[in-house]
């Protein structure tokens, strides 16, 4: 099958991960706190994964295989707990361009794992997306409030997300991307559980309507981009993964400019260009065609 379909699962992945943004501001609007929505979120994802892998085959799995499904989900549910924890105390803008540190933080853990140097172009492409994430986020537009303690989350957010990319096309367990999908989505859930304990369950879940956002965030932050990232990514490898995944931004500017309303200055629109640029850049001006084998 060809290169490109692996790659726009990869970018699609990304593009999911920028419409929960919406839901979150949403359900923020609805008098939601963070430990409902991040959980509900988790588990409603996971339940819906567990659905699917239902109609899947199913490989045998040793205890260790389940371990290492486990374990690789939580870099994935660290991300969410980061992210919210970076929101409470800078601008979302100012969050956003320190999540986007993931695609170079991602070439990093290429290199130090598997020796594996990113290419002139990748290196470009970083800079641009870097260029552009600064100009979408609305800094210039905004006040940015600093804190200590919010740049050190919005970076763990950064590091863990890129674990949660290296791990995805990383694991070798043969097993069906949306069985794997669900058990390291369940990693990330009980994570979340331990370190946000699920009070909410018993009132908020079933009396409010704090369901239908968390199933919204549950398919779009928990379900696809597993599936997508972890079908994609190992064809695709880490580095053009990672460049791909930024696609995340310009999805959270355009969701916000026709779902929630907000204004978006050129400069930022202009950002979202530089962002798809530098998503390309790595497959301009390529001779050669290549083909992955299933």
């Amino acid at each position: 099958m060809n290169l490109w379909f692996y790659a726009l699962l990869v970018f699609l992945g990304g593009c999911s991960y920028g419409v929960v943004s919406t839901f979150v501001k949403l359900g923020y609007a609805a008098g939601f706190g963070v430990n409902a929505l991040t959980g509900s979120q988790y588990l409603l994802g996971a339940l819906l994964l567990w659905i699917l892998a239902s109609f899947v085959p199913k490989s045998p799995l040793r205890k260790k295989n389940w371990a290492v499904l486990l374990l690789s989900g939580t870099p994935m549910g660290l991300t969410g707990i980061f992210y919210n924890y970076a929101l409470s105390y800078i601008n979302a803008s100012f969050a956003i361009i320190l999540l986007l540190q993931f695609t170079w933080v991602s070439m990093i853990l290429q290199y130090v794992f598997d020796k594996k140097a990113p290419t002139s172009k990748q290196l470009v492409a970083a800079a641009i997306i870097m260029i552009g994430s600064l100009l979408a986020s609305g800094v210039a537009e905004s006040t940015i409030a600093f804190s200590g303690l919010g740049i050190l989350f919005g970076l763990l957010a950064a590091v863990s997300f890129s674990f949660f990319i290296f791990f995805s096309g990383r694991t070798s367990i043969s097993i069906h991307p949306i069985r794997k999908s669900a058990i390291m989505t369940t990693g990330a859930a009980l994570l979340i559980f331990i370190v946000m304990p699920p009070t909410f369950m018993v009132e908020e879940l079933v009396s409010t309507h704090l369901w239908m956002y968390g199933l919204l965030m549950g398919l779009f932050g928990s379900l696809l981009p597993p599936i997508l990232f972890n079908t994609g990514m190992p064809k695709v490898g880490g580095n053009i993964g990672a460049i791909l995944s930024a696609s995340e931004l310009p999805t959270a500017v355009f969701m916000s400019t026709f779902v929630l309303h907000e204004s978006v200055a050129s400069i930022q629109w202009m950002g979202v260009i530089l962002i798809l640029v530098g998503i390309a850049f790595p497959s301009l001006k390529r001779k050669e065609r290549y083909e992955v084998r299933l």
